[in-house]
């Protein structure tokens, strides 16, 4: 059986909700919900796109092991421009995606949200 292991961010919302930035579990890991911070919907995909290259990596992984994105947006409307960004980290390596409208996030500066599993290859 595979060691579960807890990644923290430290942030202190953490223990207030009851989750973990990322759980990896043998060769996988699993990212929490990524925002960022940015004045433009592109600068926030960047933005986590960066986070969750760094969370990956600083864990023996990197983008090229993320095997699906799940996009969160408040404006659907603006899919080709989180698409653009999306595509600048992923266009060779094509993880399986999904992107959808919601409502709105957390905090209403805030326009998108995406999540990332990762498995580790040799």
């Amino acid at each position: 059986m595979s060691k579960r292991e807890n990644i923290s961010s430290g942030s202190p919302w953490e223990d207030k909700i009851g989750y973990s930035r990322a759980v990896k579990i043998g060769n996988t890991i699993e990212l929490s919900g990524t925002t960022a911070p940015g004045d433009t919907l592109e600068a926030q995909t960047k933005g986590i796109i960066e986070l969750a290259k760094k969370v990956l990596e600083e864990n023996g992984s990197g983008l090229q092991d993320v095997v699906r994105t799940r996009i969160f947006t408040t404006d659907i409307s603006q899919w080709e421009k989180i698409g653009k960004v999306h595509g600048s980290f992923f266009g060779t390596i094509k993880p399986v995606t999904t992107m959808v409208e919601i409502s709105k996030l957390i905090d209403p500066d805030i326009v998108i949200e995406i999540e990332f599993t990762a498995v580790i290859t040799d």
